[in-house]
């Protein structure tokens, strides 16, 4: 598992404007079938963890648990970040090859 590694290609794709962040971009990327990858902050609320991994299974999108809301911000240069959604297939396996899901 290579967490640096797997946060270099989430900064990456949000650079290359496939990352949908925040609760809400996240439930409508998944929703409307643009995401590939889901990925919820660790220390996310019992409640967020949930719902993303009701609607992931629903939806049959992959889900990981990855570092806390301040890392997930700031891998995409944000503040916080409970939740995002990678919307490039390649990026999003590329992800989930280096966290070993």
């Amino acid at each position: 598992m290579n967490k640096t590694k797997a946060a270099g290609m989430i900064g990456m794709a949000m650079k290359a404007g496939k990352v949908a962040s925040g609760e809400f971009s996240t439930e409508k990327a998944v929703k409307e079938g643009r995401a590939w990858l889901v990925v919820v902050a660790e220390d996310a609320s019992a409640n967020t963890k949930k719902k993303f991994s009701n609607m992931c299974s629903y939806y049959g999108v992959p889900i990981c648990y990855f570092a806390d809301k301040e890392q997930l911000g700031r891998v995409i240069g944000r503040e916080f970040r409970a939740s995002l959604a990678v919307t490039d297939e390649n990026l999003a396996k590329a992800v989930l090859k280096q966290l070993g899901d």
